[in-house]
């Protein structure tokens, strides 16, 4: 918590990203508010709730970490990593090689998993943390993917790789300074 505390993180893209027709949405309203408090009092803010669902999900992503390194690529963690420019920075579930790639592991409820393995879409719910991450790192791809060991062996994790596309990156950029 110490090493990200007011920085802008995968977590909270989606938050950062928030949009109504006038104003300003308020995630993105609370996630300024709660990055300036960071950053003034130099303490993180610790009042994040976490539900049994999410508490599961923690602890089945190592499994799929490991599923997904027994299609043959070696995953990597790297801890928090900070840009050099700005305040953002990232905690990534792992990276492929020398950071050509990286790989974002949600377990999410099973009805959830069934839908994302009909669906073969990311989808905006995850996109921004995906852009993130890919802008943090200059990753060149980034496996996404959704994890459920309560389904049968083939159908427990789903894979989508999105590329690195530049013009969506600077996009992001643009929106997060």
């Amino acid at each position: 918590l110490h090493a990200r505390h007011g920085s802008l993180t995968g977590s909270r893209a989606a938050d950062m990203l928030s949009t109504i027709r006038s104003g300003e949405a308020a995630a993105r309203r609370e996630c300024k508010g709660q990055l300036v408090s960071e950053i003034v009092t130099q303490l993180p803010v610790t009042d994040t709730f976490v539900n049994q669902a999410m508490s599961w999900g923690i602890e089945q992503q190592q499994y799929g970490v490991r599923a997904y390194e027994v299609r043959g690529a070696l995953v990597q963690s790297s801890g928090f990593l900070r840009s050099h420019t700005v305040r953002a920075g990232c905690s990534l579930d792992g990276h492929v090689g020398d950071f050509d790639g990286i790989i974002e592991v949600k377990c999410p409820k099973s009805t959830t998993h069934a839908r994302l393995l009909q669906e073969h879409t990311l989808g905006s719910r995850y996109l921004p943390q995906v852009l993130h991450n890919l802008w943090i790192t200059g990753a060149q791809w980034c496996d996404w993917m959704s994890y459920d060991p309560r389904f049968p062996p083939h159908l427990r994790l789903h894979v989508i790789r999105v590329p690195r596309d530049e013009s969506s990156i600077a996009d992001y950029e643009q929106k997060a300074l």
